[in-house]
């Protein structure tokens, strides 16, 4: 077994892998940027070192300079966590060259299939059924149009090396594949030093299951269920789920069968996914393989009782299948009851979610019988606004798909978050919707249900709103008290309404918040009409473009790309 394991990641991950790494009793080495230093996951780990500037590609994204830092901390490995370089080839070659051991799979392997154009071509050429799609990288304007053309819109760009929804634009006309062209390669490159970016003909409403796989280096393949992942928001999950309720028994056994048969067939070892679309006729469609570990593999580790992070760390050393498993769990392995995962963000859902950057000045998480918080925050953390917004995962398990619903709503009625906006109010309301309960959780969910939220939709249903009750409360008295589990505290999950905040008016010339200038399309003299784009800010790792608010010529540009902007500063003045 490994005796110190370095972590190149940051946040909620490192401080799961850490947790993992003391169980196994391994050493760990963290790694940070400038604003990172007072993080969580540097406070818990054995050793730290710095990388720099914030930017993720001077430090997180870096090759060189992570493995200049695990030979002077002289590691065995490296655990890549996910997002960053957990897909990149050229690390996992970096680490072999360097005669340290990538918790992951084969450098031949990642670049088989974490380059997802590459992985569409290998399993076409097998004959399994794919989304139609490009075959090569997009190059120019053209050839996006040319196969937007013969397959029909909407279409789908999607990142070659991405992931987690970064790089992802769903075009509906002709006119606007050239900017959403622009802007995919932009963010891909941002997120993952990789700006390839290929097409696919965008389904309407499917399912998005994928099957957790687990592989050791001696042959032995088997998966772990699926996870039903289809209630996203601009292609980023929100809310995931195993069992599926989509699937029965049969089902689930032929896309089981399918994703070992895909694993084998490339030579897999060390967990993973594979991802595919289900559509309305209960057909699947291979999408991609995740070379890594996923951000939701908590609910898999809910119902099957496997430490995914354990395995994946003990098959890197080596060891067999059987022993890792059966370490878990008795042979056959089998699921027992329902978890749902729900992502905690920094954003503002009342301000089209827009990222929300600030300092957490209280923090209290949820705990309980089958509730569990994987997170990377603290009272007093300062939210960076260089990475992704994702603050903690909430996981519950319940017997039935109900029970876990109701324990989810319990759990988020007690989760208390304050300096920043969270989307926990938008979470309660997604697993309060009628449609939810019902299974009926397609991609489509979210759009067709919530295109603007409105917040206290569904309270009638919440059982954590005094106002819906007839039993006495009062302000401050002990029903008030029992019913939320804590002292009473002025506007906090208890129905009463705090003074809404100023907004900034939609279309507006200043930043609705801080990021970084990453586009200007005008210069001063031009003459611009009402919604034409102005500029383009990124914040946690999302982009957000400014258009015109009136029609007018542009006066004044106040600053210039790369540079940061704070909340509410002025972009561009137009006469």
């Amino acid at each position: 077994m490994f005796q110190k394991i370095l972590i190149a990641n940051r946040g909620e991950i490192a401080v799961r892998i850490i947790r993992a790494c003391r169980g196994l009793g391994i050493r760990t080495v963290a790694v940070y940027s400038e604003v990172d230093q007072p993080a969580l996951y540097v406070q818990q780990a054995d050793e730290s070192y710095p990388l720099g500037d914030p930017q993720p590609q001077q430090s997180y994204l870096n090759i060189p300079k992570l493995i200049e830092v695990a030979r002077q901390a002289k590691v065995d490995a490296i655990h890549p966590g996910y997002g960053f370089l957990s897909e990149n080839a050229r690390f996992a070659e970096a680490c072999a060259q360097a005669g340290i051991v990538f918790i992951g799979p084969t450098p031949a392997v990642i670049k088989q299939m974490g380059d997802k154009i590459g992985a569409r071509n290998i399993l076409k050429n097998k004959g399994f059924p794919l989304v139609p799609g490009t075959n090569q990288p997009l190059v120019a304007v053209g050839e996006a149009v040319q196969f937007a053309a013969e397959a029909g819109y909407p279409v789908l760009l999607k990142a070659a090396a991405g992931g987690g929804g970064k790089g992802m634009r769903v075009v509906q006309r002709a006119e606007d594949l050239p900017a959403a062209l622009e802007g995919c390669q932009r963010e891909a490159k941002s997120a993952f030093g990789d700006d390839r970016v290929f097409l696919e003909k965008y389904l309407l409403e499917p399912r998005h299951v994928e099957i957790q796989i687990i592989a050791d280096q001696h042959g032995n393949v088997r998966h772990l269920f699926e996870r039903e992942c289809s209630i996203q928001r601009r292609h980023q999950k929100v809310i995931e789920e195993t069992p599926s309720p989509a699937l029965d028994e049969t089902l689930r056994q032929k896309m089981g069968e399918a994703a070992v048969k895909i694993a084998r067939l490339i030579g897999y070892q060390s967990v993973g996914t594979i991802e595919f679309i289900l559509d309305k006729n209960r057909d699947f469609y291979f999408l991609e393989v995740n070379t890594r570990l996923q951000v939701e593999h908590p609910i898999t580790e809910m119902i099957t009782g496997v430490d995914l992070v354990k395995a994946q760390i003990r098959i890197a050393a080596g060891e067999k299948l059987d022993a890792i498993v059966g370490a878990y769990c008795n042979t056959p392995l089998q699921t027992r009851g329902h978890a749902i995962e729900c992502r905690i963000c920094a954003e503002d859902p009342e301000n089209n979610f827009l990222p929300s950057i600030g300092k957490i000045t209280h923090l209290r998480e949820p705990a309980g019988d089958g509730v569990r918080v994987d997170s990377g925050i603290f009272a007093g953390w300062e939210i960076p606004v260089e990475y992704d917004p994702m603050l903690a995962k909430l996981i519950v398990h319940a017997p039935t798909r109900p029970l876990a619903i109701r324990k989810m709503l319990e759990a988020l009625g007690h989760y208390e978050i304050d300096g920043v906006k969270t989307n926990i109010p938008f979470l309660r309301d997604l697993l309060r919707h009628p449609e939810f309960s019902a299974g009926q959780t397609d991609t489509g969910f979210i759009p067709r249900n919530f295109p603007e939220w409105v917040p206290g939709r569904f309270d009638g249903e919440d059982p954590f709103n005094p106002w819906q009750r007839g039993d006495g409360w009062r302000l401050g008295g002990t029903v008030g008290a029992a019913l939320c589990g804590r002292p009473v505290r002025e506007g906090n999950h208890i129905g009463l309404p705090l003074p809404k905040p100023v907004r900034t008016p939609k279309h507006a010339l200043t930043a609705p918040m801080p990021g970084k200038v990453i586009k200007i399309s005008v210069v001063v003299g031009d003459t611009v009409k009402e919604g034409d784009l102005l500029v383009v800010m990124e914040a946690m790792k999302m982009e957000h473009s400014i258009q015109a608010n009136r029609a007018g010529i542009v006066k004044q540009l106040f600053f210039q790309v790369g540079d940061k902007v704070g909340m509410g500063e002025k972009l561009v003045e137009i006469a």
